[in-house]
């Protein structure tokens, strides 16, 4: 698969030459991993195609995009890829085929993959200056196929500039949360891809010291199995070793109505939009006490 930049030149997106020569290789270091299965991979796509992906993706308009401003995380998210720009477009619709996919299932392993075309939680990602995601591990069960388990996150960078003095680092912790075990700067055209499970923590949860008109953006997707009786859980916010115990209170009871409200997600249909406006009104009114 190509992306048609409009002025006759045709680039492509992936070099599967690499990869899938790689294959063997690259699905002993997932497999393998410590504190979880996962792995880096930068210049993930063709370099061309990362400039423009980085470009367009600095460049979604206002419109459509939900905030989740809470206790627990400051982000924003859209999952409206129609109105995004066209090498986006191209590159969701790769790593969404047939052929990427099946990619992922060798190597994480996990027979039957599905990509998820609605986004649930996905899509592209940016956060501003102070925005953070505190550790945790992911909601198991895609919100509105019920038997749909998540298996595998995709982490795409597309940061054109990030200097390490900015922050924002992808930290995946040991799985009894007792330290975290790597860090992984959001470079633009590395991906992380790595298995999900009700321990496999991660965040970014230091606020953001990146420049006002700055953020840290990413696209999102994430893989699920179809199972007769899929493992529920809510996604699950830690506190880290350290943190007060003032802290680790609020971002308990945040997770608990965080919980509240994938319940009722997965039984009606609430959608991301409304509970990024709830949080919001309940953001506000937690910093103005």
């Amino acid at each position: 698969m190509s992306v048609d930049t409009g002025n006759d030149k045709v680039l492509p997106l992936l070099d599967w030459n690499r990869f899938e020569t790689q294959l063997p290789q690259l699905s002993s270091r997932f497999q393998t991993a410590s504190p979880f299965p996962h792995i880096v991979i930068d210049d993930f796509l063709d370099p061309e195609t990362a400039v423009l992906a980085m470009k367009e993706s600095a460049n979604v308009a206002d419109v459509g995009w939900t905030s989740f401003a809470h206790l627990n995380e400051r982000k924003l998210s859209h999952t409206k890829p129609e109105r995004w720009g066209p090498t986006l477009q191209a590159v969701l619709r790769e790593l969404q085929s047939p052929r990427f996919v099946q990619f992922l299932g060798s190597l994480s392993g996990i027979e039957g993959l599905l990509a998820d075309d609605s986004l649930a939680g996905g899509g592209l990602h940016q956060s501003q200056s102070g925005g953070f995601l505190n550790i945790h591990a992911d909601f198991t069960v895609h919100p509105r196929q019920r038997n749909w388990q998540r298996q595998v996150n995709l982490l795409l960078y597309l940061n054109e500039e990030w200097p390490p003095g900015y922050g924002g680092g992808l930290e995946l912790w040991s799985t009894d949360m007792q330290r975290c075990e790597r860090v992984v700067a959001p470079i633009g055209n590395r991906v992380v891809i790595f298995r999900t499970s009700a321990n496999s923590f991660h965040g970014h949860p230091e606020p953001l010291r990146c420049p006002e008109g700055t953020s840290r953006r990413s696209l999102a997707l994430y893989y699920f199995t179809e199972e007769d009786d899929p493992t529920v859980h809510a996604t699950e916010y830690r506190a880290r070793p350290g943190e007060s115990k003032t802290r680790a209170a609020l971002i308990y009871v945040d997770k608990k109505i965080l919980r509240g409200y994938d319940w009722l997600r997965r039984r009606s249909n609430l959608r991301d939009e409304t509970i990024g406006r709830l949080l919001g009104s309940m953001d506000r009114f937690r910093r103005r006490w």
